[in-house]
């Protein structure tokens, strides 16, 4: 019929919906919290060698207590991850790039 719209196959298929900074985030926090629960469920099943793997690792009593449910980072890790990531990092990026613009304004100037 006239008027009728044909999509060309020549397009292709539509490209996927980028995810947002926040989905992102959130992506990223719920597929980590699932792949460290596969991990220790892993590392207490029967098929699991404990004895070869803990005698290859640097930290067995570390690991012993994730296997039996502590955190997979220290305190102290999270702190410089959130110094050198976080939006402390982010702050000081921006007045980094602040300062870089004002010093190109000056040499325009000159």
């Amino acid at each position: 019929p006239p008027g009728r719209k044909v999509q060309s196959s020549k397009l292709g298929p539509t490209p996927p919906r980028l995810l947002t900074e926040e989905e992102y985030r959130l992506q990223g926090e719920v597929e980590t919290r699932k792949a460290l629960a596969e991990l220790r469920s892993f590392c207490q099943s029967p098929e699991f060698s404990a004895w070869s793997t803990v005698s290859r690792i640097q930290s067995p009593k570390r690991f012993a207590d994730f296997v039996g449910g502590a955190s997979h980072v220290t305190p102290n890790e999270v702190s410089v991850h959130e110094r050198e990531f976080g939006l402390e990092s982010l702050f000081i990026d921006e007045q980094l790039f602040e300062e870089d613009d004002d010093d190109e304004e000056e040499e325009e100037n000159i």
